[in-house]
């Protein structure tokens, strides 16, 4: 089987084939964009990038959205991370939480379009904590200062397989597997 990526992230085509590969799915680049709605969660994000990909003629893709969300900021970035991290980057953000609660959670929602599979989304979460520093120079995004509960390094410190046990696309996927499995096998 074969499904399109939707996304400009090289990290992120590398972290879904690597994810996708024990099912036999190759994971391929679709170029294509989709405007971003304002929407409270990420699903609803993904379910009208699906329907705008859909209406362009796109078939057998996957696209996803993820947030950081930092409770001592009532969950900003959450929805506006990619924006965030466009115009503050990682030190805008360390200067945004100086002095607040440190925790924080990644969150994914991946959704599938596909002939084959029908359309559906699965989330995935990573708690964790926002670091003072940033520290490594894998991964993207707030990677360099986002270091997920249980371990000390942060995800631009991990290699990739580390890090999708931990992450949330990783998570995300953990939950993307099996669904894409009992598919497969015929039972919607």
């Amino acid at each position: 089987m074969r499904l399109r990526l939707v996304t400009s992230n090289r990290h992120k085509l590398e972290e879904y084939r690597q994810g996708l590969a024990p099912l036999g799915v190759a994971v391929e680049h679709l170029q294509a964009d989709c405007d971003e709605i304002q929407a409270d969660t990420l699903e609803e994000v993904v379910l009208a990038c699906m329907r705008q990909l859909r209406a362009g003629g796109h078939r057998d893709f996957m696209v996803d959205d993820s947030g950081l969300f930092v409770p001592s900021l009532n969950g900003f970035p959450g929805v506006y991370s990619a924006y965030v991290m466009h115009t503050l980057g990682c030190q805008g953000m360390l200067r945004l939480i100086d002095g607040l609660d440190r925790k924080a959670r990644f969150e994914c929602c991946i959704g599938v379009c596909s002939d084959e599979l029908g359309e559906f989304t699965v989330t995935g979460a990573s708690p964790g904590r926002i670091i003072h520093e940033e520290r490594g120079m894998e991964g993207f995004g707030y990677d360099p200062i986002f270091v997920p509960d249980g371990q000390e390094l942060t995800f631009a410190q991990m290699d990739m397989g580390t890090k999708n046990a931990y992450s949330h696309r990783g998570r995300a996927m953990q939950a993307l597997v099996p669904e894409m499995r009992r598919r497969m096998e015929g039972r919607r």
